[in-house]
């Protein structure tokens, strides 16, 4: 398997829903239940995609303020690309849109079992942060 990568990569919502739904087990929403394109043309700083061939793989979005500081969110692999590097790769790349836009932070929070990606693999340093579970 040989994977492109691209920074604000071109995809379609459908494929998106398709591949988030894959990757935190939820039903697939059609695009009108959830329109990834406009929403990370909104509120996006940018995204990465990786694609094998023509289909969407490995996805993650870079929200960020508007200044200095940008978020990692919904980092996605396909299970047939999982356990190759994939999921770094994307975070690398997010990272170095994040650095060449100027922003100066680089944040990501997760679930725990993911300590071990985004500490060891990834790079991320720990930190005290703050949660309220609106729902």
């Amino acid at each position: 398997m040989t994977l492109t990568y691209t920074w604000r990569g071109d995809f379609r919502s459908a494929e998106a829903n398709a591949l988030h739904a894959e990757a935190f087990d939820h039903p697939v929403y059609d695009d009108e239940g959830w329109d990834w394109r406009a929403q990370v043309e909104r509120h996006s700083l940018g995204w990465v995609t990786a694609r094998d061939g023509e289909q969407l793989v490995g996805f993650v979005n870079v929200a960020w303020d508007g200044q200095v500081h940008a978020f990692v969110l919904d980092t996605m692999v396909a299970s047939s690309a999982r356990r190759q590097g994939a999921g770094k790769e994307l975070v690398a790349m997010a990272v170095a849109g994040a650095r060449g836009a100027g922003c100066e932070w680089l944040h990501v929070d997760f679930e725990d079992h993911l300590r071990a990606f985004y500490f060891g693999a990834c790079g991320f340093e720990p930190t005290t942060a703050g949660l309220i579970a609106l729902t």
